[in-house]
């Protein structure tokens, strides 16, 4: 018999001037659960706020929003706007099967001072500890939340992707691209400090995402672009026009970006951090691309060089990155993957 699902979200999550994985992962897995008859309805609520550190008008609206909910009701809450607030949940744990979906550990995001990463990690840990449920977006975040929080078991759905029509690659292989909030965690300065190393080499780099754009190295001004956030066509535009993609992050649970460019077809050069792997795929000897250590712009700069003047590794990356495009995961075994952990918790068996 199906049943309901409420689904508390931060507002914003389908605002086309700030995109994020978590917001992309919440409006794909939760389109395809109301179109799946393992719920009866999916009611989505989003709370306005400045999360994880709300204000008390911010709180207030979270606590009417689960009080107003019917008991023994399951919700699925976004890590963003629950994990930063046990009190507002706690009167509520015994009454709601709340189940939360962990997209970035709240003191994994970099910039953080140590007080500040670890009172939120108190926190997290607090809140996580009421639910019923605790799900993450890959085996090693999952790993990751459950180390860091005692926890006894945390479920991973990972994301999935739709496959695309692949890029024709251009014959040198310059066209750089990089997806990804323009913020300290993604490392665009890693990879702006690489290229600087390439000014004797043929590219071009597009930056596409919000933020604050970092210090461009003096020459490369004219070889780089910052068009803002992309959606839609203009991102399968860029997709399209690209033969190489790059993700230098400090730290990723997962990488969506990765799936979504190896579903174009386009090899990876990214850091080896958090889900990354998983999400590349291939194994150890067939890699669509390079993984690399974090916070090494010599090494990033040797892995482009490297693509940029050697047209039989191009041609290996390509075939490998086709080859792992056919085995990518769409959206709907992700919501089916969800669907069944969420039934497991619901019935006592997860």
């Amino acid at each position: 018999m199906s049943r309901p699902l409420h689904a508390v979200l931060p507002a914003g999550i389908d605002d086309p001037a700030a995109p994020s994985g978590g917001n992309r992962y919440d409006r794909q897995v939760l389109n395809h659960l109301a179109a799946s008859p393992d719920f009866s309805s999916v009611r989505e609520i989003t709370v306005t706020g400045d999360w994880p550190r709300p204000d008390a008008a911010a709180r207030d609206r979270m606590s009417r929003v689960l009080a107003e909910l019917p008991d023994d009701a399951t919700v699925l809450l976004d890590g963003l706007v629950s994990c930063g607030v046990p009190e507002v949940l706690a009167p509520h744990a015994g009454r709601l099967r709340l189940v939360v979906l962990v997209h970035l550990p709240l003191s994994d995001e970099t910039g953080l001072s140590p007080a500040a990463a670890t009172e939120l990690r108190a926190l997290e840990r607090r809140a996580l500890h009421l639910a019923a449920g605790v799900i993450a977006t890959s085996t090693q975040a999952a790993a990751h939340v459950a180390a860091m929080h005692d926890l006894a078991e945390v479920h991973v759905a990972a994301p999935g992707v739709d496959r695309a029509t692949p890029a024709v690659p251009s014959p040198g292989g310059h066209r750089l691209l990089c997806v990804a909030s323009l913020t300290p965690r993604k490392g665009q300065d890693l990879l702006l400090a690489a290229l600087s190393q390439l000014t004797d080499l043929a590219w071009e780099c597009t930056f596409a995402g919000t933020g604050t754009i970092p210090p461009v190295p003096a020459g490369l001004e004219h070889r780089v672009a910052f068009p803002g956030a992309l959606a839609g066509a203009e991102l399968e535009a860029a997709y399209a026009n690209a033969d190489l993609f790059v993700l230098p992050s400090r730290a990723e649970t997962y990488g969506m970006v990765v799936t979504e460019a190896l579903a174009h077809g386009l090899p990876v050069v990214a850091t080896e951090v958090g889900g990354v792997p998983e999400a590349l795929g291939g194994g150890v000897d067939v890699v669509p691309g390079k993984l690399l250590p974090p916070e090494d712009p010599q090494a990033l700069a040797a892995a482009l060089r490297g693509w940029l003047t050697d047209g039989e590794l191009r041609e290996r990356w390509r075939a490998r990155a086709l080859a792992r495009r056919e085995t990518l995961t769409g959206w709907d075994q992700t919501a089916h993957r969800l669907a069944a952990i969420l039934k497991n918790i619901e019935e006592g068996t997860a």
